[in-house]
């Protein structure tokens, strides 16, 4: 009986033990349906703001650039779905193995019950309980041999109820076993349509590269136009920059390359940093179109582009808006136009371009999440999308180390 009991309770720690990892990866599921749900947004903003009907008359390097987008996302996507896939495999294995040990847990309980009511039955046929009772030689024996039967009976109540509570848990467990391959099932049944989709977009993407290089002429002129605007972009909002600077300083008496900060301006500078990583997005709703830095051309990688903020491409009519709380120190207009507006944080600027309408003037304090104005949507291909740029003084900052989840 004692080997039976330490077999009993090397299988309840064995149960224990999977309920602590079942629970650890469903809360690591959770985490895996949350990126895969949120890549599948991801992936229909793409569709609705890069790929709609009216932008196939749009730039070759633009619809170049964002097939490349939902390529990328698309594969991320299926890594994700795959990392579901193997952990329902690791949450079904670990049923699998759980109802074996309950299975032979409840085999031991039922042969320890058996044994307990043979015991029984036999002892009320060899002896009735009154006359055990009875034949005590003293009280005291009499009343340890009551103490003994009230704990037998009790003993071989809490058995039977061990054996319900466990022929349930294997009943849920089956279920939940039958559930997990469902979904396995379903996961696998959507990765080969996702792998499907990417095959056609890959097939795209060579077949429009292939139209690219017969025109490498016509390429060529529109990468080198996309340079200029960026550079000649770069070199407006660094020259604004300075200016706002040395007009800051000239009425401060001072002279200095940086802001130099009053208390106010201080303190609203540390709550912007403190910040970092947090800030809320420049626009409502839309996705990151194009990120910060380096980047290698899609059809020519030899070929490098500079993008020195980040660039969101949104919905027709969308407006840009304040990141954080400021004051509006600059509003610019190029030759075609195209607006943008500067907002200073202390010792940070957040510039807002690509504006064909402006709600704010200069001098404005504004709040986070005011509306700065209309973002110009262009007229031969229908997007939209606005061009955001952060600097603490003159230096470049990543606007995706700032934003929140951008």
């Amino acid at each position: 009986m004692k080997g039976k009991t330490a077999h009993y309770l090397v299988l309840q720690l064995f149960f224990l033990l999977s309920l602590n990892v079942a629970f650890s990866q469903t809360s690591e599921q959770k985490v895996l349906e949350a990126k895969r749900a949120k890549l599948q947004n991801e992936i229909k903003e793409i569709n609705r703001l890069l790929f709609a009907e009216k932008k196939q008359k749009g730039n070759v390097l633009e619809h170049m650039e964002a097939l490349d987008k939902k390529i990328n996302v698309r594969q991320q996507l299926i890594r994700v779905t795959n990392q579901q896939s193997n952990l329902l495999n690791r949450q079904i294995n670990v049923n699998i193995r759980s109802i074996s040990k309950l299975r032979e847990d409840l085999r031991l309980l039922k042969e320890e019950y058996a044994q307990l009511i043979q015991k029984s039955y036999q002892n009320r046929t060899q002896n009735n309980r009154l006359m055990f009772l009875l034949s005590s030689e003293d009280f005291f024996q009499a009343f340890k041999r009551w103490q003994y039967m009230k704990q037998y009976a009790e003993h071989r109540k809490q058995q039977g109820e061990k054996i319900m509570q466990k022929t349930e848990e294997l009943a849920a467990l089956n279920i939940e076993l039958t559930e997990q391959r469902k979904a396995k099932e379903k996961l696998l049944a959507e990765n080969v349509r996702i792998k499907n989709q990417l095959y056609k977009e890959i097939k795209t993407q060579k077949e429009l590269l292939q139209s690219i290089r017969k025109n490498e002429r016509a390429y060529a002129a529109a990468i080198e136009q996309k340079k200029k605007e960026a550079s000649r972009i770069d070199r407006e909002i660094e020259r604004l920059i300075r200016s706002a600077i040395a007009s800051s300083n000239k009425k401060a008496g001072k002279t200095s390359s940086r802001f130099v900060l009053t208390p106010e301006a201080e303190m609203v500078a540390n709550n912007f940093s403190s910040n970092k990583g947090k800030l809320i997005w420049p626009v409502e709703k839309g996705i990151k179109s194009q990120g910060f830095g380096v980047y290698a051309d899609k059809v020519y990688p030899g070929i490098k582009h500079q993008n020195n903020g980040v660039t969101i491409a949104t919905d027709k009519g969308a407006k840009a808006r304040a990141i954080f709380e400021g004051e509006v120190i600059t509003i610019f207009t190029n030759k075609m136009g195209i607006k943008g507006v500067y907002l200073r944080h202390g010792n940070y600027i957040s510039m807002y371009y690509n504006l064909s309408k402006v709600y704010v003037q200069k001098g404005d304090k504004v709040a986070a999440k005011e509306p700065l104005g209309e973002i110009y949507t262009n007229r031969f291909d229908g997007s939209t999308a606005l061009k955001f740029y952060l600097y603490r003084d003159t230096d470049r900052l990543n606007p995706e180390e700032w934003i929140y989840q951008l």
